[in-house]
């Protein structure tokens, strides 16, 4: 018994040996679904963008990225917009007001109500020019000019306005021949338009147009005479009783815009009056 007691313990310690994980553990599984999770948000990314109109789109964005000005002051920031984001339309930084975005559809109403009140003004200005056309020709049941100065007169309406054309004629002339001094029935018409242009508020236009010379001069007075004829009938309209004010321009032609083939007929000696149009 003593022999056996003092004999030495034996403990075997066995180990165990655990292979190594080939696999790497759970890691790959993650990283693939972050990846399968962002190839579906880039995929359902573009089926909407392809799938929405541009108004939803615009939804979309808008509650993403919400506007609500924090102080009214700042308008929310104190950035350039002001706490808005770039979709609001028309806005000015630091106002914090809320926007007021109009429809395409009101836009489009507003724009045909526009063009509707345009076209009525043009109406009534046109209708304005005839009534104007039918007093001077007499057409209205009024004679304002006697047979021998309406003579003289031809009128047409044009995209400018009322054109009044005014000329020569071989036995009776508007001004004295090379000169600007009128002529009585020059000065009877001068009182009838002027008379007549002060039932509507138009501007006027006055030209002046003479014939071509047969002689080649080295002073052609063409030019001086053409805008000395204008003026003097201009101040003949205003001594008449037309407001100064009306008159929108005065112009001197000379022989460069003649109105039969003959550039040396007396019938290229004329003027033209012009009541323009309001729009113009």
């Amino acid at each position: 018994m003593a022999a056996r007691s003092n004999a030495p313990v034996i403990i075997i310690k066995k180990k165990r040996v655990v292979a190594a994980d080939v696999h790497h553990g759970g890691a790959w599984k993650v990283a693939y679904a972050d990846f399968v999770t962002a190839m579906m948000a880039f995929f359902l990314l573009m089926w909407l963008l392809n799938a929405t109109t541009e108004q939803q789109r615009k939804g979309i964005a808008d509650y993403f990225s919400p506007t609500i000005p924090i102080n009214r002051v700042s308008g929310g920031g104190d950035g350039s917009f002001g706490g808005d984001d770039i979709f609001v339309e028309d806005r000015m930084a630091q106002t914090g007001d809320v926007p007021t975005i109009q429809s395409r559809g009101e836009a489009q109403s507003l724009a045909l109500a526009n063009g509707a009140v345009a076209d009525a003004a043009e109406d009534a200005d046109i209708e304005a020019l005839r009534d104007v056309e039918d007093d001077l020709l007499g057409r209205s049941g009024e004679i304002v000019m006697s047979e021998n100065a309406m003579r003289h007169v031809v009128t047409r309406q044009t995209d400018e306005g009322l054109v009044i054309e005014v000329f020569d004629r071989g036995d009776a002339m508007l001004f004295e021949p090379g000169t600007s001094t009128p002529t009585a029935v020059t000065r009877e018409l001068a009182v009838i338009f002027a008379r007549t242009f002060n039932l509507v508020g138009n501007p006027v236009v006055v030209e002046g147009h003479v014939r071509s010379l047969p002689l080649v001069l080295v002073d052609n007075p063409a030019w001086e005479l053409s805008i000395e004829r204008a003026s003097r009938f201009r101040d003949m309209l205003e001594r008449s009783g037309l407001d100064a004010d009306r008159v929108a321009r005065v112009t001197g032609h000379a022989d460069r815009d003649q109105v039969t083939d003959n550039t040396f007929d007396i019938r290229n000696n004329r003027l033209e009056v012009i009541l323009l149009r309001s729009d113009r």
